[in-house]
C-alpha cells in the first residue's frame, strides 16, 4: 500500500512537471524593449564618445586613429589643468555653502511661527527659476556702476567691487548665486529629515535642561546627517556639471579665470571642432564625476547608522 501511495505523487509530479514548463512565463519580450532603449540611449552614445576619442577628427576632416593622444596632451595643456582646478573649487564652495546655510533655514522654518507656511513657499521661490532668467539678473546686479551690490556695499561703508569682471572674485561670485539658487533644496531635504525626528528626544533633553545649541547638536544633527549626505550628494553632481549660469554670466571670462571643464568642453567642441579632442575631454570629465560621487559614497558608507538613524 506505501508502495502505491509514494508511486501515485511520482507520476502526478511527472505528469505536473511539463505543465508546470509549459506555463512558465517568458520574461524576455518586456525586457528587450528596455535594453534596446538603454544601449540606443547610453551605451552606444559611450562607446562612440570612447571611439572619438581615439581620434583625431576636427569637423570637414576624415577621422585619423591616433590611439592615447589625446589623452596625452590633456596634463600639459594649461587651460584644461585650470578648467578642471576651477571646477574643483566652484564645486566644492558650491556644495559647502548651500548645504550649511540650509540646514540653518531647515532649523528656523521647522520651528512654530507665525506665517510659517507663507515664509517656506517663498523662500523656494529661486529654485524655480530659469537658470538663464537668474543669470541675467544676477548679471545686472553684479555691473561695478549700475548694480544694486554695490549700492548696499556703500552704505556699510565698504568699497565697490567687481564682483564677476575680476579673477580674483569671479568665482565666489558666481558660487554667491549657485548658493542663493539651490540653498531652498538642502532646506527641503534637511525638513523633511527634521520632521521624521519623534518629539520624545527633544522632550528629554529639555528636561535634562539642554540648551538649543546642545539639542541640534547632540540630537538634531546626528539624526539628519543622512540627509545631509543625500544633498551634499545632489548638490556635488549638479555643480560639478554646472554650464548654464556660467555660460550666461561670463562666459568663462574675464580671460579664463571662470572656464571650469563643461565650457572649456564646450570651447574645444563648437568654436576650435576638435570633435576628438573634446571627446576625450567628456571622458576624463565623466571620470572625474565618477570619482566625487565614489569618494562621497565611500564616506557615507564608512559611517554606520542605527536604526534611529544616528551615528553608531
Amino acid at each position: 500500500m506505501s508502495a502505491i501511495s509514494q508511486a501515485g505523487p511520482a507520476a502526478s509530479e511527472k505528469a505536473a512537471a511539463p505543465q508546470e514548463q509549459w506555463r512558465r512565463p517568458s520574461y524576455w519580450p518586456f525586457v528587450v524593449p528596455a535594453l534596446v532603449v538603454v544601449l540606443a540611449i547610453i551605451i552606444f552614445p559611450w562607446l562612440f564618445t570612447i571611439w572619438m576619442s581615439l581620434h583625431e577628427w576636427k569637423v570637414g576632416a576624415p577621422p585619423t586613429f591616433v590611439g592615447l593622444s589625446n589623452y596625452i596632451r590633456l596634463p600639459s595643456d594649461t587651460r584644461f589643468v585650470e578648467s578642471v582646478w576651477h571646477t574643483l573649487v566652484y564645486t566644492a564652495l558650491s556644495v559647502v555653502l548651500p548645504v550649511v546655510f540650509g540646514t540653518l533655514a531647515a532649523v528656523v522654518f521647522h520651528a512654530k511661527f507665525p506665517m510659517r507656511g507663507f515664509l517656506r513657499g517663498l523662500f523656494i521661490l529661486p529654485m524655480m527659476a530659469t537658470p538663464v532668467a537668474i543669470a541675467l539678473v544676477w548679471t545686472m546686479m553684479f555691473h561695478p556702476q549700475l548694480g544694486i551690490l554695490n549700492y548696499l556695499l556703500s552704505l556699510v561703508g565698504l568699497p565697490p567691487q567687481l564682483w564677476v569682471f575680476h579673477p580674483a572674485t569671479v568665482i565666489p561670485s558666481l558660487v554667491m548665486v549657485e548658493t542663493w539658487q539651490w540653498t531652498p533644496l538642502v532646506m527641503l531635504i534637511v525638513l523633511g529629515g527634521l520632521a521624521a525626528i519623534p518629539a520624545e528626544p527633544y522632550e528629554s533633553a529639555l528636561i535634562d535642561g539642554a540648551t538649543r545649541w546642545q539639542i541640534f547638536r547632540y540630537i538634531s544633527l546626528p539624526l539628519i546627517m543622512p540627509f545631509l549626505f543625500i544633498a551634499s550628494m545632489i548638490r556635488m553632481i549638479d555643480a560639478v556639471k554646472s554650464f548654464d549660469i556660467i555660460f550666461a554670466i561670463t562666459q568663462g571670462g574675464p580671460g579664463s579665470a571662470s572656464e571650469t571643464i563643461n565650457l572649456y568642453l564646450y570651447s574645444v567642441a563648437f568654436v576650435y571642432y576638435d570633435v576628438g579632442y573634446a571627446s576625450a575631454i567628456v571622458v576624463v570629465f565623466f571620470a572625474l564625476i565618477v570619482a566625487l560621487a565614489g569618494a562621497l559614497l565611500r564616506l557615507r558608507q564608512s559611517t554606520h547608522w542605527n536604526d534611529a538613524g544616528g551615528s553608531a
